[in-house]
């Protein structure tokens, strides 16, 4: 270690809190610092958090209500049709009463946002349509969470029709660097992921995206995916590590490290000082490490199960929470009852 290092570190610092930018050369020269470094990077990263999005954190939930057999190619998902031998559930549209009480439990751990997640291209058929407007009036009439859908790729008209049918915000992930894309999906392209993202907010939907890492890709690779999201001007990034799944191309992947982990959050934040930066799948390998994701920059997290896999006890997250300090964006005084009840009787 030395004390240029040191030094240029508390630079870019000063220059993101002062306004300025870090450019893509200077993010490859952060991610590619050795993990000695990362206590102080993260130190800089939570200054630069703190000063853009204050102690507040942002808390969503999702519900996978289409699963299996997918037409989607992903390398690393369990639900693909394409991948023989995985174990993802199958099956159709669950009904709009249990996405309800799921929203509506989602809404007591203090999520602000609820997504409705299927498998497939995007919006087809006329039973999606359907099914999907039934499901986002009765959210609306049951709950006041927010509505959002991750449906794959959007045409402007399917970008309207959710719009009309009363979502507000729209998910969907680059993945990856587009360099990178080729070994991650073939049934759609890097440019119909870039054109979803345009249609959902020309169609006046808040927009939501990011990608995961630890697929295989180059540390230059992981600025190139941070670069395009701000040249996007994408102001929610939800950040996934990969969690290898039996059958899949990228089923004998090595997880990520927590530090490798930490070090990638941090440098986003960098890079994106003021977006809402939410930890996503993959967060398990953090361990016993997981509170540190806020030091290293994130302001937000899911809570709950992930698609095909399991998340943390939502109990453990409200508790490191409230041990944390930190504020839920909307919360009530309801899941604070349901905090303090669940750790009285622990």
């Amino acid at each position: 270690m030395d004390n240029a290092s040191y030094q240029r570190i508390d630079e870019l610092t000063q220059r993101v809190l002062d306004g300025g930018e870090v450019s893509a050369a200077e993010g490859q020269w952060l991610i590619g610092l050795h993990h000695d470094y990362l206590p102080w990077l993260m130190a800089g990263a939570d200054r630069i958090r703190k000063q853009n999005r204050g102690d507040e954190i942002e808390v969503c939930a999702i519900s996978n209500v289409r699963s299996g057999n997918c037409s989607e190619d992903c390398s690393f998902c369990s639900q693909s049709g394409h991948h023989k031998g995985t174990t993802a559930p199958v099956y159709n549209f669950i009904d709009s009463d249990e996405l309800v009480q799921q929203a509506q439990r989602a809404r007591q751990w203090g999520a602000s946002d609820f997504g409705v997640v299927s498998k497939g291209w995007g919006m087809r058929s006329a039973k999606e349509r359907q099914t999907l407007g039934e499901y986002f009036s009765a959210m609306d009439a049951h709950s006041d969470i927010g509505r959002c859908a991750s449906l794959g790729v959007l045409s402007q008209q399917t970008a309207a029709e959710l719009k009309a049918m009363g979502l507000e915000n729209y998910h969907h992930n680059l993945e990856s660097a587009e360099s990178f894309f080729h070994q991650v999906c073939s049934t759609h392209t890097y440019r119909e992921n870039i054109d979803t993202i345009r249609h959902a907010r020309e169609a006046g939907l808040r927009v939501c995206a990011g990608g995961i890492l630890g697929m295989g890709e180059s540390l230059e690779q992981r600025i190139e995916l941070a670069v395009t999201l701000r040249e996007l001007g994408v102001e929610s990034v939800p950040l996934n590590f990969l969690s290898p799944q039996p059958g899949t191309p990228m089923g004998d992947r090595q997880p990520m490290s927590a530090y490798e982990i930490l070090h990638s959050i941090a440098v986003f934040r960098y890079l994106l000082p003021k977006a809402e930066i939410r930890i996503a799948g993959g967060r398990q390998f953090l361990g016993d490490l997981q509170s540190m994701i806020f030091m290293a920059g994130a302001s937000g997290v899911m809570i709950g199960d992930y698609l095909t896999t399991s998340g943390r006890s939502v109990d453990d997250d409200l508790r490191m929470f409230d041990a944390l300090q930190l504020r839920v964006r909307g919360d009530t005084q309801q899941r604070r009852r349901l905090a303090q009840d669940r750790a009285a009787s622990a």
